[in-house]
């Protein structure tokens, strides 16, 4: 069996917080093994995202709340349909003029 290690430990090793690693996982971006009784264990795998989601941050800028919510639009088919309409509307700025004009107009008859 590979080598495992406990939050405490690999936090050290990758030099994220043992809470930080707690609330990754609570979102998500990373799944510890868990013995019987609980505890987290990190294994090669689980550092080297570790280890990559660090490296992610800093090379783009991104956040965590960001890296939450992509991961929510690759498993949540309706969400992920929902944005791309959202996003082809900017890309129609015609038909977002026309939406605006609509919005004022129900706006002053009311």
């Amino acid at each position: 069996m590979p080598e495992l290690r406990t939050v405490g430990a690999a936090a050290a090793e990758t030099g994220w917080s043992a809470r930080m690693l707690r609330y990754l996982e609570q979102h998500g971006l990373v799944e510890p093994h868990r013995t019987p009784s609980g505890y987290r264990l990190y294994g090669l795998a689980e550092l080297n995202r570790l280890r990559a989601l660090k490296e992610l941050r800093a090379t783009f800028g991104v956040e965590l709340s960001d890296l939450a919510f992509a991961r929510r639009l690759r498993r949540e088919p309706a969400l992920r349909q929902a944005v791309d309409c959202w996003l082809a509307a900017e890309a129609d700025s015609g038909s977002w003029v026309e939406w605006e004009q609509r919005k004022h107009e129900r706006l002053l008859a009311a």
